[in-house]
């Protein structure tokens, strides 16, 4: 038996055309002003319009804020800062990817607590209640509808910044799997295995416990199980909900378990070499997986006996290594990269990016202890 706390804090609405719920679901908040943050992309897709459309069908009042970047930088909380200061909204939401849902949650720390980003570097630093939040994802990848972090990077040192908060949680969380239909190939493939790899760490980190351990065997069989249909046939409409509810369950078990070291060497690619978070991580996992096989086989080989007997599911046998082997060609079958060189790292940066990576928090969590020498060897094996 494994102890654990749990205390659900986000409603999740489920369906397809759920978007247009946008509007009386932000009435049961009691809201009347309503601060909308996504990018350009999901205006251009329609999406951001038909959410402006349902919330003015129930009378709120609402200002757009599409600024939000990949990866977004205390820059462009700012930004949304000074429209919300200016707007005065009693109600914040993120609608787009984890980019959008993060810099709405940037944007609450700020305009509810004061100060800068870099003031709630860590756990539990905002001492004021924060607007509440609705989050509508419309991709299938961080989960961050359902996890109380914000991930920021600092504009200056590109450092990112996990900023966590109890109180930044969103209230509710739409998933409309419709909403996915416009992603490009290329977002569905990134997304899809930053999602993966959620599932296969929290499995593992020194906070799993028994709730965490059954959102990241479910988010595994949902995203194994679906990813390749989705790249076969991106009209799948079943295994588009698949993966966005394996992504959501995914962020469940992230807010319980916390993750590990893929994250930690991950991070500094994206900060150094400006690689997408969702290939460096799949390029990373593998190696950890055989690295951390090493003393916790048996839960890898636990996790992988979920998708056994799948149609056209792997044959499971040696666990780690077979994990390994498994999501390597997923990560291939998404048409990413597998090995550092292919992407412009140069070898002689590797113990840099190892130091870095050593200071990364989420390394703290791996269920095996990892310094920046055996960081390194991971990023040596991976390039």
């Amino acid at each position: 038996m494994i102890n654990f706390d749990f205390r659900p804090r986000t409603r999740i609405v489920f369906g397809k055309d759920s978007i247009d719920q946008l509007g009386s679901l932000a009435s049961d908040l009691g809201a009347k002003r309503a601060l909308v943050i996504t990018d350009p992309g999901i205006v251009a897709a329609g999406h951001v319009q038909r959410g402006l459309d349902s919330l003015r069908k129930s009378h709120i009042d609402t200002l757009l804020f599409d600024g939000a970047r990949e990866n977004p930088t205390t820059d462009d909380v700012d930004a949304g800062l000074k429209m919300a200061v200016r707007y005065e909204p009693e109600l914040l939401i993120g609608l787009g990817g984890g980019s959008s849902m993060d810099c709405a949650k940037g944007v609450n720390f700020l305009y509810s607590n004061g100060g800068q980003m870099q003031d709630y570097w860590g756990v539990g630093k905002a001492e004021k209640d924060m607007l509440p939040m609705i989050a509508v994802p419309t991709t299938a990848g961080t989960g961050s509808e359902m996890q109380s972090f914000a991930l920021i990077s600092d504009s200056q040192t590109h450092v990112k910044m996990a900023c966590g908060d109890p109180k930044a949680s969103c209230r509710i969380a739409i998933l409309d799997p419709l909403l996915t239909l416009t992603q490009p190939a290329q977002v569905t493939a990134l997304t899809g295995i930053d999602a993966l790899s959620h599932a296969v760490e929290t499995y593992v980190t020194k906070k799993r416990n028994e709730l965490s351990l059954l959102f990241s065997r479910e988010a595994f069989r949902l995203l194994a199980g679906n990813f390749q249909h989705v790249l076969n046939d991106p009209e799948d409409i079943d295994a588009r909900a698949s993966m966005q509810l394996g992504a959501a369950y995914s962020g469940l078990a992230i807010e319980n378990s916390m993750l590990g070291a893929s994250h930690a060497l991950a991070n500094p690619l994206t900060a150094e070499y400006g690689i997408s978070h969702g290939q460096a991580v799949g390029l990373m996992l593998p190696h950890v997986v055989r690295f951390n096989g090493r003393e916790c086989n048996a839960w890898y080989q636990e996790l992988f006996s979920v998708i056994e007997g799948m149609p056209g599911g792997p044959t499971v046998g040696g666990g780690a290594y077979d994990l390994a082997d498994f999501l390597t060609q997923m990560v291939k079958a998404a048409g990413l990269e597998v090995k550092l060189e292919a992407l412009g790292v140069q070898r002689d940066k590797l113990s840099d990016l190892a130091a870095d990576a050593a200071k990364q928090w989420t390394g703290g969590f791996n269920p095996r202890r990892v310094d920046q020498d055996s960081l390194n060897e991971m990023y040596e094996q991976a390039f």
